[in-house]
């Protein structure tokens, strides 16, 4: 028992374990004014400021080496009250930032976040933070100094949205924003971007634009420098669902291109009635899709052309090369090493060959359900007969007797 009491006290004790420097009036010169600058925070335990800090304070003594700097903190309504009332401090939390050697602060006016926090204490001593680096943005990120040439483009389409570093709609929104900028970054006509419209310098923009709250969000629309205000909801199936619609695109969640990607409704019957034809038929219906895609437009030729590649090889290779080519596609859109534009071409032949295999289990079902139905019809004759067999027999009898 004794034992599990201290392996119970040793485990609360680590929990416990803070790297933030708790001061008192006894040990506050022990920290600060000595050989290390020091962050030092007066709080009171019941300010709820106070304990929205807490964690992040938390994490900053964690990210700097001790023998660089001081992170400390002093309960400044009570064992601290002496030094609160020392250093001037009226409020909760006071943050105050004592060069080494000094006991005279600097007070502390940045952000509250953990970057803000230890951008300001790696500019007072030069230490380096174990913050990891974020990923750059997937977002275009747009300023006074691009925002013509990419949002007003005549040759791409480009969301918009508009933010501010402090909004928390905007900061709620992020995730969903960046997951579809991820997705369309293999689009290079549609784009989504983002804008710091709170930034001094963009400023002018956001008004230009008639920004007034934020996160605002507009379209810019291909060939036109007018925008369309977006009033969707602002998760990522919903701005997946803007962009497919008004940019002409068939992009997923996974960046992968939909089922409907390259598929060509007039080219989808030619592929039906090529199953269905016989084979000495078949080579007219390859000359139609020929025709059809000679007259079609730039944006159905693209991808567009591999139905008649796949009528050839067919007419070449048997039906069963539909089959191995789908084996052997599917394969390659798994392999992580492949550029977005080699997945894309892949995922349009996919495609394309789906519309060929349907046919042909289209075919197979119906002929499935025409040999049930006949069996079954046999059956019922069969039944029928032998029903009247046994009543035929049944009146003999009565006949007889």
């Amino acid at each position: 028992m004794r034992f599990i009491t201290a392996l119970f006290l040793s485990a609360a004790a680590l929990a416990s374990a803070s790297n933030v420097i708790d001061l008192d009036t006894k040990n506050f010169e022990q920290y600060v004014g000595g050989d290390r600058p020091a962050l030092v925070e007066f709080f009171a335990p019941w300010c709820g400021h106070c304990k929205n800090l807490a964690p992040t304070y938390e994490q900053l003594a964690g990210v700097f080496p001790s023998d660089k700097v001081v992170i400390a903190k002093t309960d400044a309504d009570g064992v601290g009250r002496e030094l609160g009332t020392r250093y001037g401090v009226q409020g909760f939390p006071t943050l105050k930032w004592f060069p080494a050697g000094s006991l005279e602060p600097v007070d502390y006016e940045g952000g509250r976040d953990l970057d803000s926090l230890a951008s300001f204490v790696t500019k007072e001593t030069g230490a380096k933070s174990k913050i990891k680096a974020p990923p750059p943005p997937a977002a275009v990120q747009l300023d006074a100094s691009n925002f013509d040439d990419i949002a007003l483009d005549s040759d791409k389409n480009v969301l918009v949205a508009f933010t501010a570093p402090w909004c928390g709609h905007c900061k709620n929104m992020k995730p969903a924003y960046e997951k579809v900028a991820k997705a369309f970054s293999s689009e290079s006509d549609c784009v989504v971007a983002q804008m710091d419209a709170d930034a001094a310098d963009n400023k002018p923009i956001a008004s230009k634009y008639d920004v007034r709250s934020f996160p605002t969000i507009k379209f810019f629309p291909k060939g036109s420098n007018e925008p369309v205000a977006y009033s969707g909801g602002r998760s990522e199936a919903q701005f997946i669902e803007f962009l497919n619609e008004n940019c002409g695109t068939h992009r997923t969640a996974t960046g992968l291109l939909a089922e409907t990607a390259g598929k060509v409704l007039t080219l989808d019957k030619l592929a039906s009635s090529f199953f269905s034809a016989q084979v000495p038929d078949r080579a007219a219906i390859v000359d139609k899709a020929k025709e059809y895609l000679a007259s079609a437009n730039k944006t159905t030729r693209a991808g567009a052309d591999y139905y008649v590649k796949a009528m050839e090889r067919i007419l070449e290779k048997g039906e069963t090369w539909v089959l191995k080519e789908q084996t052997r596609i599917a394969g390659l859109l798994g392999s992580p090493s492949l550029a977005p534009t080699k997945l894309d071409e892949l995922k349009i032949k996919a495609n394309i060959l789906s519309s060929f295999a349907a046919t042909k289990a289209e075919e197979a079902y119906d002929a499935a359900a025409d040999a049930a139905e006949y069996v079954t019809e046999n059956v019922k004759d069969a039944a029928g007969q032998a029903v009247e067999g046994v009543e035929g027999f049944v009146e003999r009898v009565k006949e007889e007797l």
